[in-house]
């Protein structure tokens, strides 16, 4: 069993890396967008089903968890997207639909929590779209 939770946590790990990604875009965290993907890990993502994973909402939960490690070890942006889309394109059976669907509502949400979108959020949401319709 134990094998069977690592891939699902490093999931979760490289989507907090991702949503980190997407707020430090403008160089600072805001506290809206630690706020709001907290709400959303609680509201949305830990109300997901997946039979697959037993013990989802503790490892959604992590990506909270995750997110606050990213900003206080202040990681650039850029390389956590890429990080990501490297996760992303080495496993592909772990982004169905459902996934990148809320994925993408999330990453829309926390970009939006501050002042709406900046050039660069919009840019990198460009690229997030690419990478999950691939």
């Amino acid at each position: 069993m134990a094998t069977a939770e690592k891939p699902q946590l490093l999931y979760y790990q490289k989507v907090a890396e991702l949503f980190y990604a997407l707020a430090a875009t403008n160089l600072v965290v805001q506290k809206s967008e630690f706020e709001i993907l907290g709400t959303l890990v609680l509201e949305q993502w830990n109300n997901l089903k997946y039979s697959e994973d037993p013990y989802f909402a503790e490892a959604a939960t992590q990506m909270k968890i995750v997110f606050e490690w990213f900003d206080y070890e202040n990681l650039d942006a850029n390389d956590c997207f890429e990080s990501f889309a490297d996760y992303k394109n080495e496993h592909p059976q772990l982004f169905n639909n459902e996934r990148n669907n809320i994925i993408w509502q999330t990453a829309n949400t926390i970009v939006d929590a501050f002042a709406g979108k900046s050039k660069a959020e919009i840019k990198m949401l460009s690229k997030l779209n690419s990478l999950l319709n691939q």
